[in-house]
């Protein structure tokens, strides 16, 4: 296995590297994708699983919808297509045919196969879903229409990287109808509230939940919210948004329900979404120098039992020893994998699993089985203790809890240590071209063309504005004109 670089060395090679280390993914023969390893895998099986439980709680159903959107449905919302013309795939024909140039055979599109309308592959499915549900929305009984859809998206990047800007990518989307404005703003904010939980309480990663400014909004949207979270390198990263759509897709495809009494109105929308860009935060916001550090909630396996022998005849009673504790412990904790591989050093398998960021690990060898213990290794400090057998349950599931509760507590305080009150511009750019960066709390005017001189000056960006926020009054920490209270600037991901 190479070695992983530090992360004081070269941040972005470190993350590679983790990547590759933990087996989480790799790129693939085509521009700008990847192939999710099973391991990466079986972490985003966990999110899945938690985020629809979630939205289910909160009264979602899933659907799908189609991977091809007819190109006319994109050009309906002015501001969409505009927001996303950039960034899509278009398909052209429905079928190749072989040639030979030069000696060569290859396959190029077939003429007489060109499609009478060309077909965007979904970079977001809006304006599909809302041809949808033009259909299946009649009456004020057929709201709040509320739907989930589990799909693959591509948007056309120039400048890749693994998990967190692919040009193909894995999310869930949601989309909603309402009756009132009140009622979709309500959702919106009840699913922006739902992302932070899963930050927070299963991910462990602390985020700023609030608007993006205009500049930064979804295109179409009235308001867009997002959480944001600081990575260990002091840049922010997007965790996820939601989005309150007005009544502006409903306009573009005339989607109308007739009320109680009989007034005719267009619905109220909103869209909702987090990706596997999650998963390069989730990456980014617990590992260290040795691999992946994987929060107990999420992990896929929560303890690994590594048997220890000397000879076929230990080897087989520690295996069997093995097996039965992780029968035991199993039903308890989740999921707990026995490593009796042969032929392989203990140490080599300690380091395996260590940069797979299996939270804990149970070393089990003859003195420890006649003494009917087990050494405990926690992944994130490798603090190692006896367990008895007859508490070893208990002790596994107290030190998951631990585990969980230290990395939301380093994560936290990472972000409060590099959390700066800048007041002058020169501190502002002292902080991103002298400084190592962080969030900076700043007076901001509120207008776009200053917000966006901001950003070419120092590539530093407005990634929200915190609900919880200082809104005293003071200047511009760029222009100097009256301010709106102090926004959350950062370099960003």
């Amino acid at each position: 296995m190479a070695e992983i670089t530090k992360r004081s060395d070269d941040y972005s090679r470190w993350y590679q590297d983790v990547i590759a280390a933990a087996e989480l993914a790799e790129n693939s023969p085509v521009r700008g994708c990847m192939v999710i390893r099973p391991n990466g895998y079986a972490i985003w099986e966990n999110i899945q699983r938690t985020l629809d439980d979630k939205f289910k709680e909160l009264g979602h159903v899933n659907a799908y919808f189609p991977l091809l959107i007819p190109k006319s449905f994109l050009a309906k919302e002015a501001e969409h297509v505009e927001g996303f013309a950039k960034e899509c795939a278009i398909v052209t024909h429905h079928r190749l045919k072989q040639v030979t140039v030069d000696g060569k055979t290859t396959v190029v599109p077939d003429p007489d196969s060109k499609l009478e309308e060309e077909y965007i592959i979904r970079p977001t499915s809006e304006t599909v879903i809302w041809d949808a549900y033009r259909k299946w929305i009649q009456s004020y009984r057929d709201l709040p229409l509320l739907i989930n859809q589990w799909a693959n998206v591509m948007r056309w990047e120039m400048r890749t990287r693994m998990f967190l800007r692919t040009t193909e990518f894995l999310w869930q989307e949601g989309h909603t109808a309402h009756a009132t404005a009140e009622e979709g703003r309500a959702e919106t904010l009840q699913m922006l509230e739902a992302y932070r939980w899963f930050a927070e309480e299963i991910l462990a990663i602390p985020v700023l939940p609030g608007p993006k400014t205009e500049n930064e909004r979804f295109a179409g949207a009235v308001e867009t919210f997002s959480i944001e979270a600081m990575m260990q390198d002091n840049k922010a990263l997007q965790a996820a948004t939601s989005h309150d759509l007005g009544q502006n897709f409903a306009k573009a495809f005339d989607v109308k329900y007739q009320d109680a009494e009989g007034k005719v109105e267009h619905v109220w929308a909103t869209s909702w979404g987090m990706s596997t860009r999650i998963m390069g935060a989730l990456i980014m916001a617990h590992s260290d120098d040795n691999g992946l550090v994987l929060p107990p909630r999420i992990a896929p396996t929560k303890a690994v039992i590594v048997p220890i022998w000397k000879n076929d005849e230990e080897m087989a009673q520690m295996c069997e020893a093995a097996r039965d504790l992780a029968a035991k412990l199993s039903p308890v904790v989740g999921t707990v994998h026995v490593d009796d591989r042969d032929k392989m050093r203990p140490g080599w398998k300690y380091g395996e699993w260590e940069r797979k960021g299996v939270p804990v690990r149970l070393e089990l060898g003859p003195r420890d089985l006649a003494g009917q213990q087990v050494m405990m290794a926690a992944r994130h400090d490798r603090k190692k203790q006896p367990v008895g057998f007859a508490v070893l349950a208990d002790a596994v599931q107290a030190e998951l809890e631990r585990i969980q509760t230290d990395l939301y507590d380093a994560a936290i305080t990472r972000r409060r240590e590099n959390t700066h009150v800048v007041d002058s511009w020169d501190a502002f750019t002292d902080l991103y071209t002298k400084g190592d960066g962080g969030f900076a709390l700043a007076h901001w005017c509120g207008g776009g063309d200053c917000e966006e001189a901001i950003q070419q000056k120092t590539k530093v960006t407005i990634r929200n504005m915190p609900f919880e926020r200082d809104e005293t009054p003071g200047e511009c920490v760029h222009c100097g004109k009256p301010s709106i209270g102090r926004v959350v600037f950062a370099q960003a991901y």
